[in-house]
């Protein structure tokens, strides 16, 4: 039997935590397509944003944030009404804001990855928690980084939320101890 840190046997679930959790990521546009379905899922399950995670790529140009930084009230009217994605208005104006953010970053690091990833010297964080009980909802240095963000213009990306960003793209692993996919 597969152990997982959560437990979750929902397919899709389990996929996201054997497959992608907690490992390191540095391609700028999956850096932000997970940023952005982070955001979106503040006050509701991942597992909500997960089974939506097709129709966000289909809804948002594939997490082309060139696009995205370009949309407009016609845009945003057609997403509010794509049944696919969460239809609010300020997580759908935080996506366009944050892209154009996000490029700004690019352009003075040279990647999102680059500015990122200097948060930890480039190399992940591992966590040794026995327990989900143990592994913190944010730590210092989600903290810096949302701090650092909010500065730069972005929204929802408060320190909770860029906790679980950080462990969704591998800065951190909080696989707990006994979990098969820890490394």
């Amino acid at each position: 039997m597969t152990f997982r840190c959560f437990g979750n046997n929902d397919e899709l679930y389990a996929y996201y935590h054997d497959n992608i959790w907690g490992k390191p990521v540095y391609d700028d546009k999956t850096l932000f397509e997970y940023l952005i379905l982070e955001g979106a899922q503040a006050g509701l399950s991942w597992i909500t944003i997960l089974k939506r995670q097709k129709e966000y790529q289909k809804a948002f140009d594939n997490f082309d944030f060139y696009k995205i930084s370009e949309y407009d009230e016609n845009k945003i009217s057609e997403l509010m009404n794509n049944k696919g994605i969460i239809r609010n208005k300020r997580k759908i104006i935080s996506t366009i804001k944050n892209a154009k953010c996000f490029i700004k970053i690019i352009n003075e690091y040279g990647s999102f990855s680059n500015y990122l990833w200097r948060f930890v010297n480039n190399k992940p964080i591992i966590n040794n928690y026995k327990r989900i009980e143990d592994i913190p909802v944010y730590d210092d240095l989600a903290l810096k980084i949302s701090k650092d963000l909010r500065k730069r213009g972005f929204s929802f990306v408060g320190p909770t939320i860029i906790y679980s960003y950080l462990q969704a793209v591998g800065v951190i692993n909080d696989h707990l101890q006994q979990c098969e996919f820890k490394y």
